[in-house]
C-alpha cells in the first residue's frame, strides 16, 4: 500500500459490512493504527442506509473491534454537508486520512475522493480494483462472519436474508450473475466476529420489512 508512508494512521469510513470490514483487516495488517470508524446513518429511521443496521448495533460493533465510533445522522438533502462535517471533525481531531472499501465504482470513489482531499485528509482505498469474487472469499478465509440483512428483489433471492456468507453462497451469486460483492447493491452485510474483533457481536434476526424494492432484516443484539 503505497500510502503508508503518508498516513500510519487513519480513520475508516465504515458500513459494518464485509467490505469496510475488509479494509479495515487490510490496513491493520499492512500497519495502520485505526483512529475511529466513521458511520453516517438515516436520522429518520436510525439505521445505516441500505444495510439497514440499527445505531445501537454498530456502536455495539464498534466496542466489539476497541474503537472509537463517530457517527452522525443524515437525510438525503443533508448528506453532503454532515459528510463534510465528519471531515472537518477529523481534521480537528488531528486527523490524517480517511480510508474506505469501494472496489471498482468509479464515480462512487471520485465523489468521495475529491471531497476527502479538499478536507486535508488522504484518501485511501485498500481494495481498489481488486476482483469481487477474490475479496468476497479473502472475507471468509480470514474467518470474518457477514450476515445477509438486505437484498435486492429484483437481482437477489430474498432466502439469503439471514445467511451466513459461505462459499456456497458466493457460487450462489455467481449462478444468479450478481456482483459477488454486491457492489451494486444486489445484497449488504453485517459482520458478526473475525480476527479483528476482541468479542464476537451477539445479535439475533428480527421482521423482514419490503420497502422501495429492497428487503431488510432487522437485526437486533442478543
Amino acid at each position: 500500500m503505497t500510502d503508508r508512508q503518508v498516513a500510519p494512521a487513519c480513520a475508516l469510513a465504515f458500513s459494518g459490512g464485509k467490505d469496510s470490514m475488509l479494509a479495515l483487516d487490510r490496513l491493520q495488517r499492512a500497519g495502520y493504527t485505526i483512529t475511529s470508524l466513521v458511520t453516517l446513518y438515516d436520522g429518520a429511521t436510525g439505521r445505516v442506509r441500505f444495510h439497514g443496521t440499527p445505531l445501537a448495533v454498530m456502536q455495539a460493533q464498534a466496542a466489539a473491534l476497541g474503537l472509537p465510533l463517530r457517527a452522525y445522522p443524515t437525510e438525503p438533502a443533508t448528506f453532503e454537508d454532515v459528510f463534510l462535517t465528519a471531515l472537518a471533525d477529523l481534521r480537528a481531531a488531528g486527523g490524517s486520512a480517511l480510508a474506505f472499501g469501494d472496489i471498482h465504482l468509479a464515480d462512487v470513489r471520485a465523489w468521495y475522493e475529491t471531497r476527502v482531499i479538499a478536507a486535508g485528509l488522504a484518501h485511501l482505498e485498500p481494495l481498489w480494483g481488486d476482483a469481487p469474487a477474490d475479496l468476497a472469499a479473502e472475507v471468509i478465509q480470514r474467518g470474518y462472519r457477514a450476515i445477509i440483512t438486505c437484498i435486492e428483489e429484483a437481482t437477489a433471492d430474498s432466502a439469503w436474508l439471514g445467511r451466513e456468507l459461505t462459499p456456497d453462497l458466493l457460487a450462489a451469486f455467481a449462478a444468479r450473475g450478481i456482483d459477488i460483492c454486491g457492489e451494486r447493491g444486489e445484497y449488504h452485510t453485517l459482520v458478526t466476529d473475525g480476527p479483528a474483533f476482541h468479542a464476537p457481536l451477539a445479535v439475533r434476526p428480527g421482521a423482514v420489512h419490503a420497502a422501495n424494492g429492497f428487503r431488510q432484516l432487522d437485526i437486533h443484539l442478543a
